[in-house]
């Protein structure tokens, strides 16, 4: 199935749809509103780290629609961003219909994850934002251990990995996927809405993880006053709610469960 952009009810207000999923929203009026709640949760990290509107290096694996890299674009002016996005022809219809803002500092590298991160250089980028699907499933190959090696190198010192999963209690791919992370960067937070966590339905579980620090009481404050509330576990809860795992290594990995 073709991507498409959907106009929304609001105004300048758009979503990119990708495999019959909707993938991204994207309002052209106003980048700092992010109406999917996971995406929220994203641009929330994004805030909480350093020095709040200060510029920051940021590698986006997955671009869709642009709308985190035109969030910080719009947050952190004069940020330097990469996004590697394999589907030429999906960046090709956004550039096209959704242009990006003049001097964005954005740019677009047609690329796999994996291949993309190798060409990265070491202790370059103070995030790394990984929100990529293909047919509606995060990629088995950017979840393994030797794959969030290659995360950690990249980060630069007091550098974020943020990571959008989708599953379901009992989260058995999620804890393989904590398991390889933490092998890298064992400092480690999760936010997830609380009906996810309770095994009401599936979801977005955002997966932050460093070297030394995760933000959690600055991620606290923001579940608890913004619109959509989560919950935020720290990383004592992170091993008692989806701890326990084998790493998903290059040899044996899968993709995130589909979500029905």
């Amino acid at each position: 199935m073709p991507a498409e952009i959907v106009p929304t009810e609001r105004a300048g207000a758009f979503v990119l749809r990708m495999d019959g999923h909707d993938q991204s929203h994207v309002d052209l009026d106003d980048p700092g509103r992010l109406a999917f709640d996971y995406v929220r949760r994203i641009g929330d990290v994004v805030d909480a780290w350093g020095t709040p509107g200060a510029p920051a290096r940021v590698l986006h694996v997955g671009g869709a629609g642009l709308t985190l890299p035109r969030y910080v674009a719009h947050t952190r002016p004069r940020s330097a961003q990469v996004v590697l996005e394999p589907a030429a022809d999906v960046t090709e219809l956004v550039r096209r219909e959704l242009p990006l803002p003049r001097q964005s500092g954005i740019k677009v590298r047609p690329v796999d994850g994996r291949s993309g991160l190798a060409a990265v250089r070491d202790g370059s980028q103070d995030l790394v934002v990984v929100d990529a699907f293909a047919d509606g499933r995060v990629p088995g190959d950017l979840v393994t251990a030797e794959c969030a090696a290659e995360y950690a190198r990249v980060l630069a010192a007091g550098g974020l990995l943020l990571l959008n999963l989708t599953d379901a209690a009992p989260f058995a791919w999620t804890r393989r996927v904590v398991a390889a992370v933490r092998a890298a960067l064992p400092a480690t937070m999760l936010s997830a809405e609380p009906a996810t966590l309770r095994g009401r339905r599936p979801g977005n579980l955002l997966l932050v993880a460093g070297r030394d620090a995760v933000p959690v009481a600055a991620l606290r404050t923001r579940a608890a006053t913004g619109a959509a509330p989560y919950r935020v576990l720290d990383a004592a809860q992170v091993s008692d709610t989806v701890g326990g795992g084998r790493p998903f290594t290059d040899a044996d990995t899968a993709p995130s469960p589909a979500q029905r």
